[in-house]
Formats: structure tokens, C-alpha cells, sequence
């Protein structure tokens, strides 16, 4: 029955997986021009913070979205103030209030330099991700904050965050609610900086935190500033954590990251669409082939194909962009384009070397597994525990008869009762002993 359930890992999805499907030269062409469509709009329409098109959509967008989570929880705004963002992220600063959420080096007793634009990068627990929910749960049951300083993790102790709850799954449910909220209160800026008619400072792309440990590297930063009405430039020589930490104080956040994944998602879209179409259309395949799956290894080339032109476009507007200047050129990158082309060669060297099929295999047994682990559960909840306890008892009972049982004639006697007693029918009618010397009368047992 396990066997008909999974078949993702089955041995045709494999076959699949690496043999069928080859590209043909207007699946190239069709990839390449996606992938220089995503381009030009990741060039012309994101660029970098501060002047980027769409960067002001999705501005907006966020903006929204603390709105109607803040309307949510609670926030019943006055009618001029219904469309106050600044209202609304100070209604959640108050309900969702935490004990890591220091702001200056003088906080954090001059460990490392920190301040209000950064201190959402610096401290781990206002991460978007994973590593955010881990810190955040820890830094709130243990009255610590966490930051990431100078490459090195620290921590130091701070007041007592009492958690709601009476129990420890009702403290933890408790705190992850209270990071979700507390990033909803910083996504947008702080209510003082919206408040002042400033974009303000969101919280970072999820894992974007790990770039302050990349203590490595010297890359040229140029800085403008005038004197006497003359403009003039200093160079700095930054490692690579401090430009992603510069990048992140001058708009590089969730937000940004937002308004990055539209070239993205355009590209992937409009290949897997294509790639549908041709197929069911021109090749006459069945609906459900035509679904755009990673088992398609054409479609995978195409999405390699298109994703990569994305990023080198994405390269080429960010070195024409940034004239030497490294912190510009980072800014000018679509982070969300590079990771994602990452992936999928990863994914994909996975696939070519076979790691992908043995894990499928191993995932696969271990469904199986589960699967008849649920189907053992199931019967063992049709039994009836307490007939099953009563029946039990009622055996016990004959066999104590049976033993108490000292010669033929009280075995008999206690043989009768129990076939009385359980509502048999004897297999033999009148004297057994008559019964038994006449050999025309069979035994007949119902």
C-alpha cells in the first residue's frame, strides 16, 4: 500500500530526472531573453536604495502589511491617524516590547560600535530567519542580548523579560509571538524615524546577518564630501562585513530585498510558463506533464540559463554603476538574484553526481516507514481496550477452573460450565460416553 502512496523518489522520476527532456534551441533563446527581461528590470527599475523605482513600491507594500497586522492585535487608530504608519509600529513597540533591543555601544558596555541604524543587523535576535527565532527565544528566556561584534558573538545580560504563560509550552509560544511581533514593529522603521518623515531602518534580509563574520578582505570605499564648495573623495579600505553593515545602514534591508525579488520572480515565472505552454501545446503532452517541476531537466537548464544572464546583467549595471567603489557595487547587486542562482547550481551539481537521488531514496524509506507506522496505529485504535480487558478477565477464570480441577470427573464438570458459560454448542448431543462408542455419530463444530 506504502509503494502506491510515494512516487516523487520512484526509479521513472529518476530516469527522468537526468535522461528526458533535452533543451532544443528555442528553449535556449527563450531562457536567455527571460533572463535579460529580469535584467533590465533588476537595472532600470531596482538599482540600489534611495533610487530605485520599485524600492518605493514595496516600501509602500510593507507599510501596508504593518497596517493591517497592527489592526489586527489591537491598533484602533483615530480616523487621522488610520493611514499612519508611525502609529501603527509605535502601537506594536508598546505591545511587543523585549529585552534585547538595545541601541547604542554605550548598551552594550563599549564592546563594539553599534547604533540606532545598525542595531537591527548587530542584534541577532531581530533577524528574520531561523537564527533570529533561535536567539530571540534564548536572549528572552535567559535575560541576555545577542550581537554579532566585531566577528565574534556576544553576549551580555539585560532585565528580566517576563513571558506570559504557566507553563514552559505556554512561555515558549509566548516568545515566539513576541519576536514575530517586535519584527513587525521594525520591518517599517521605528516609529520615531517614520514619525520625522524618514524611510527609517527595517530589520535585514533573512541570513544577512552571517556577512558581519566575514571579517575578511580589503576593498576600496570611496567617500565625497566638500570643503569650501570644493567636492573631494577619501578612500577607505573596509573588510567585507563592515561594507554589508554600511550597505544595510544606507537602506540595503527586508524591504529593498522585497523590490530585488521582482526581477526574480519575472524571470522564473515567465520561463515556467513558457516552458508549459510549449509543451502541452506544441508537443501535445497531457496537463500533467506540463507541470513545471525540478524532475524536468530541460526546464531546470532553462531556469540555470535564464537566472544566470539575470546576474550577469545584474554585474555588469552594478561595475558600470559603481566606478571603483565597492560599497556601490555591492548596493547595486541583486543579493536575492545571486543566492538564488547559487541554489540552483548547487541543486543541480547535487542532481549530476547522484547526491540527490540517494537522499530521495533514504526519504523515501523513511515515508514508507511512517507510513505503515500510521496504518499500525490505526488498527491498534479499532481494538476495544476495555472488552479487550473483559474478555482477558473471563479467560482467567476458566483456567483457574481448569485448575482447580483434581480428577476426569471435575475436569468434566468445569468443561461443561465453561461451554455453558461462553454460549457454545457442543459438538456432541446426549452422553459423551454413549457418544463416543458409537462411531456413526461424527463431532460437529460450529
Amino acid at each position: 500500500m506504502g509503494e502506491n502512496l510515494y512516487t516523487i523518489g520512484n526509479e521513472e522520476d529518476r530516469r527522468i530526472l537526468l535522461n528526458n527532456d533535452k533543451c532544443d534551441k528555442y528553449d535556449y533563446l527563450v531562457a536567455v531573453a527571460c533572463g535579460a527581461i529580469g535584467g533590465v528590470i533588476d537595472a532600470f527599475f531596482v538599482g540600489a536604495p534611495g533610487e530605485s523605482k520599485l524600492g518605493d513600491w514595496s516600501d509602500k507594500q510593507v507599510d501596508g502589511v504593518v497596517k493591517k497586522f497592527a489592526k489586527m492585535v489591537g491598533w484602533e487608530p483615530s480616523a487621522d491617524k488610520a493611514n499612519n504608519t508611525a502609529s501603527a509600529i509605535g502601537f506594536l513597540e508598546r505591545k511587543y516590547k523585549v529585552n534585547y533591543d538595545q541601541t547604542s555601544t554605550g548598551q552594550v558596555g563599549n564592546q563594539f560600535d553599534m547604533y540606532t541604524k545598525n542595531h537591527h543587523m548587530k542584534s541577532l535576535s531581530h533577524s528574520p530567519d531561523i537564527i533570529g527565532l533561535f536567539f530571540s527565544i534564548l536572549n528572552q528566556f535567559t535575560s541576555t542580548s545577542s550581537f554579532a561584534g566585531n566577528g565574534k558573538l556576544v553576549t551580555i545580560n539585560t532585565n528580566t523579560q517576563e513571558l506570559q504563560g504557566n507553563n514552559f509550552i505556554s512561555k515558549l509560544f509566548c516568545g515566539v509571538a513576541n519576536w514575530f511581533g517586535h519584527i513587525m514593529s521594525d520591518i517599517a522603521g521605528s516609529s520615531g524615524s517614520r514619525g520625522n518623515s524618514g524611510r527609517g531602518t527595517g530589520v535585514v534580509i533573512p541570513f544577512y546577518e552571517l556577512f558581519q563574520f566575514c571579517k575578511f578582505g580589503k576593498f576600496k570605499v570611496v567617500k565625497q564630501y566638500t570643503v569650501n564648495g570644493e567636492t573631494k573623495e577619501k578612500v577607505f579600505l573596509n573588510d567585507f562585513a563592515t561594507i554589508a553593515t554600511k550597505a544595510f545602514e544606507e537602506g540595503y534591508d527586508l524591504r529593498f530585498g522585497v523590490a530585488m525579488a521582482i526581477p526574480v520572480l519575472v524571470t522564473e515565472l515567465s520561463i515556467r510558463l513558457i516552458w508549459s505552454i510549449r509543451r502541452h501545446y506544441q508537443y501535445e503532452r497531457p496537463l500533467k506533464d506540463c507541470i513545471p517541476t525540478q524532475k524536468h531537466a530541460d526546464l531546470r537548464v532553462m531556469l540555470l540559463l535564464g537566472n544566470g544572464t539575470l546576474c550577469i546583467i545584474d554585474a555588469m549595471d552594478a561595475g558600470i554603476r559603481s566606478k571603483g567603489n565597492f560599497l556601490s557595487f555591492f548596493m547595486h547587486l541583486n543579493l536575492i538574484a545571486w543566492m538564488r542562482f547559487i541554489i540552483m547550481v548547487l541543486k543541480e551539481v547535487c542532481i549530476r553526481f547522484g547526491i540527490v537521488g540517494a537522499m530521495e531514496k533514504a526519504i523515501q524509506a523513511y515515508k514508507r516507514i511512517d507510513h505503515e507506522l500510521l496504518m499500525y496505529l490505526k488498527e491498534l485504535k479499532k481494538i476495544d481496550i476495555e472488552q479487550f480487558k473483559k474478555e482477558t478477565a473471563m479467560y482467567n477464570d476458566l483456567i483457574k477452573g481448569l485448575d482447580r480441577a483434581t480428577s476426569q470427573e471435575e475436569l468434566k464438570e468445569e468443561l461443561n460450565n465453561i461451554y455453558q458459560k461462553m454460549g457454545w454448542k457442543k459438538p456432541w448431543e446426549g452422553d459423551f460416553d454413549d457418544f463416543m462408542t458409537n462411531s456413526n455419530k461424527p463431532m460437529v463444530f460450529e
